[in-house]
């Protein structure tokens, strides 16, 4: 199996745990257990004391000063700003809303990669875009859940801002995945996303009532923290060495898929045929991004 198949896979189990990890972590943050802001220091913090005892089995590199910037701005694009404004999105709307808000991404990659990695739109591209783009738009018409958020509007604007905010993320480590390890990416990443979370969920966090954990919320915490950020965030910067940034990015559109299924299999959403239309969509579209298309032009 080449690189370019494993990077595929990798980027499939990235959308899985993201796709599940909307429902375990709306459960924890609306049943009170532990707020967004604590929920992403737990989150934040725990990824980052794995990633560093991981490091310590594998060979250290330096890192070039002329980094230290971009390592900067792909924490607080990547880690706080991005998580910071998930969670506390995802407290006030759905998870279907959410994950179909995050389908935006591949657009948002798509133009940014064009201009600033120089990467060159194909034919493919655009349709598997478009494609994924109307699947998407299908499941934020007709995806309904009975975990209803208290200000969805607002819930949905810091998820789509969220979006953007990953997508600048994706831009800026590109460059970084050819160069560096991605423990050595992603390590130093998260101590410096976790320096700049800490302020705004330090408070909240003094608040957790750990004894009122029952076995499934320390299950979805656990989840959250081992699953939906250390493994994903090894994976990305894995796919990124193979693959370009837009054909990863447009790999969020199988999120709305995998968390509606997840969503109908917890009693929370219910299929229709629309509702099959609209996955086959947004398989389609990741399909065509992944083939190697004639250029536009």
């Amino acid at each position: 199996m080449n690189n370019r198949k494993y990077a595929i896979i990798a980027l499939f189990m990235v959308q899985l745990l993201y796709g599940l990890n909307y429902t375990f972590a709306k459960i924890v943050i609306n049943e009170n257990f532990v707020k967004p802001f604590a929920f992403v220091v737990l989150r934040v913090g725990g990824a980052t004391l794995l990633f560093w005892l991981t490091g310590l089995f594998l060979k250290r590199e330096k890192i070039d000063k002329k980094d230290y910037g971009t390592f900067l701005l792909g924490a607080l694009f990547g880690v706080a700003i991005n998580m910071l404004l998930f969670l506390k999105g995802l407290e006030l709307t759905t998870p279907i809303h959410a994950s179909v808000i995050v389908t935006i991404t591949p657009i948002i990659i798509l133009i940014l990669s064009s201009f600033f990695l120089s990467e060159k739109i194909t034919k493919l591209k655009v349709l598997g875009v478009v494609l994924g783009f109307c699947g998407g738009v299908l499941l934020t018409l007709l995806g309904k859940s009975t975990r209803v958020g208290d200000n969805v509007p607002l819930g949905n604007l810091f998820i789509f801002i969220n979006a953007i905010s990953y997508s600048i993320y994706i831009i800026i480590i590109k460059k970084l995945t050819s160069k560096y390890h991605p423990f050595t990416l992603i390590k130093w990443l998260f101590l410096l996303g976790l320096i700049f979370v800490l302020p705004f969920g330090y408070a909240e966090t003094k608040e957790i009532q750990w004894h009122t954990f029952t076995p499934y919320v320390w299950l979805s915490v656990v989840f959250v923290v081992v699953g939906a950020t250390f493994a994903t965030y090894v994976l990305n910067p894995f796919a990124l060495r193979s693959l370009k940034a837009s054909t990863v990015g447009v790999f969020i559109y199988l999120q709305p898929v995998i968390a509606g299924i997840f969503a109908i299999v917890m009693g929370v959403d219910a299929i229709s045929p629309v509702k099959i239309i609209a996955m086959l969509l947004i398989f389609s579209g990741v399909y065509l991004v992944t083939k190697k298309p004639k250029v536009l032009g």
